[in-house]
């Protein structure tokens, strides 16, 4: 799951999701038709926010970026002055979005990661600095010093040595394998740096975290999380998974653009092996009670009024502390310009980064259909939480933003609506310009060298498993065996390259599959890489180095 900050889709990462198309008309006069029935009849000036103005706003995102249905929240000195939804849980269905709908928050679960491990360190079981080798003896890098320099601090800085998303496969689009088989597989997933040296969103060592903040505690991550979290805080709702979802829970279907163009509900995912990197579901009626504990540096009132306290401030310090800095990027558009941050950097499951001279503390979070993000102002006591249930990061951003401006700088505001709009449409002309160069390259008349029987047969990585290649009925057919959902079919593209396009159009994954041949004309090994510069970093072919099994 993600962050957002390039400009193309990501459903984990921290970047900005960028990717919008054509108002849909239909979906704009759904969510008109139950505006109405979202505005409680207590409406009021929230603060600087208008209610009214919020809800152009909010219209305006669903229209222009094509989202079903949205959710927000608000909490400003301690007290919650916002917390609504607009639109349907699911496109072409009556079932409204209101301030209790669950949503996946993706990777906005590593902030509640990092505060498990936080909390074990203040009870003294752990200690940020202790060498994960410690904790979890069979841990292993694949190579045998970052192996043993492995702190705990560095499962969550994302400064490790892998590679933006490396391993993601293993657990995106869902696989078979439990946590304990993610962990042990990371041993062979490729380093591309050295230890520390620069910053690259990963997953694969919050499933690591997961693991161990289970061996640790001596409970299951889920029970950990209920018990240390959300039943202290009141977040009846949320669940740690969408395992744990509940026959009648009042929740969102995630949507996406199948080949980039028609809008659908995606495939259901569930995160039971990387929980940790990214698997709660909850409304933005919970998240106000975990903004609240964490402007209030920890602590939280009780049922019976009585203050108690999640972590220690220091510990909290060091989550929101910028520990890995990440590149600045220039805006993707002169529109997007007053939101680049003076600097930027990732703490313990946790950014930070500046905005109109404030200190923002932040974290966006992308599933299958959904994504999110959570924005802390600690120097207002200010927490905004925007969850939707489509793949456009530039929603709530655009809604983040705009929120952040009427409460920081009323007088000096940017339509980020048209903004992020703009960095969208943007994202899809060089996209749509990369394919026609793509295509203008082949060679469309070459031949493959062999028939189709020779490329037939089971392939495996070292870090990921088998896949195999199947003639059937004519045609090419590859099967990542631990991912159902990565089935499809080959495509001839040329020469020794073939297009793989998945069944499931909604994955936006699609890949070139690359044979080279040995002296005897046999395949040696099978290379893959995305074939769309939108397709989503989770989607890690480029590390894949499929051997034939003879």
């Amino acid at each position: 799951m993600r962050l957002f900050s390039s400009p193309r889709p990501v459903r984990c990462l921290l970047w900005l999701c960028l990717v919008a198309f054509a108002p849909l008309t239909a979906l704009a006069a759904e969510a008109s038709a139950r505006t109405a029935d979202a505005i409680p009849a207590s409406a009021t000036q929230v603060g600087p926010l208008d209610p009214a103005q919020l809800d152009a706003w909010v219209e305006q995102v669903r229209e222009r970026f094509e989202v079903p249905g949205v959710a927000v929240a608000v909490v400003k000195d301690g007290q919650v002055v916002l917390e609504r939804g607009w639109g349907v849980r699911e496109l072409g269905k009556p079932e409204a979005v209101d301030a209790h709908t669950l949503f996946a928050i993706a990777s906005n679960t590593k902030a509640f990661t990092a505060a498990s491990l936080s909390m074990l360190a203040d009870e003294g079981r752990l200690s940020l600095d202790d060498k994960v080798v410690e904790h979890l003896p069979d841990f292993r890098m694949s190579d045998p010093y970052v192996t043993g320099e492995m702190r705990v601090r560095d499962l969550l800085t994302h400064r490790s040595g892998l590679g933006l998303g490396a391993g993601d496969l293993l657990f995106w689009p869902g696989s078979s394998y439990s946590n304990e088989e993610v962990v042990r597989r990371l041993k062979d997933v490729p380093l591309k740096t050295g230890f520390r040296e620069r910053y690259a969103y990963d997953n694969i060592l919050y499933a690591t975290a997961t693991r161990l903040v289970e061996k640790v505690s001596g409970q299951s991550y889920a029970s950990f999380l209920q018990q240390r979290f959300f039943d202290p805080l009141g977040m009846d709702g949320t669940r740690f998974n969408a395992d744990a979802l509940r026959p009648g829970d009042n929740a969102a279907t995630g949507h996406a653009k199948a080949d980039f163009t028609t809008l659908r509900p995606t495939f259901p995912l569930t995160w039971h092996n990387a929980a940790g990197a990214g698997g709660v579901y909850s409304s933005v009626h919970d998240m106000t009670r975990w903004m609240r504990a964490q402007l209030a540096g920890g602590s939280f009132a009780d049922a019976q009024g009585r203050s108690q306290r999640l972590f220690s401030e220091k510990r909290q310090k060091e989550m929101w502390s910028l520990i890995s800095p990440m590149p600045i990027p220039d805006p993707a558009v002169p529109a997007l310009a007053p939101s680049r941050p003076d600097f930027l950097g990732y703490g313990e499951g946790w950014i930070t980064s500046s905005y109109r001279g404030e200190k923002l503390v932040w974290h966006t979070g992308g599933w299958p259909g959904m994504v999110s993000r959570v924005t802390l102002v600690p120097g207002r006591d200010l927490g905004i939480v925007v969850l939707t249930n489509q793949e456009a990061g530039g929603a709530f951003n655009a809604l983040t933003m705009q929120i952040l401006d009427a409460f920081l700088q009323p007088a000096e505001r940017t339509d980020w609506i048209a903004a992020y709009a703009d960095a969208a449409g943007n994202a899809r002309a060089k996209a749509d310009d990369a394919w026609r160069k793509r295509v203008a390259a082949r060679d469309a008349r070459s031949k493959p060298s062999l028939p189709l029987a020779g490329y037939a047969g089971l392939y495996r990585d070292a870090w990921y498993g088998d896949v195999e290649v199947v003639q059937e009925g004519g045609r090419l057919r590859m099967r990542f065996k631990p991912s159902p959902l990565l089935s499809g079919t080959l495509q001839h593209w040329q020469h020794d390259t073939f297009l793989v396009k998945w069944d499931d159009r909604t994955l936006n994954g699609d890949a070139f599959v690359t044979f080279a041949l040995d002296t005897d004309g046999k395949v040696r090994e099978a290379r893959m890489e995305a074939a769309s510069t939108l397709t989503d970093f989770s989607f890690d072919f480029q590390d894949l180095r499929l051997q034939p099994v003879r």
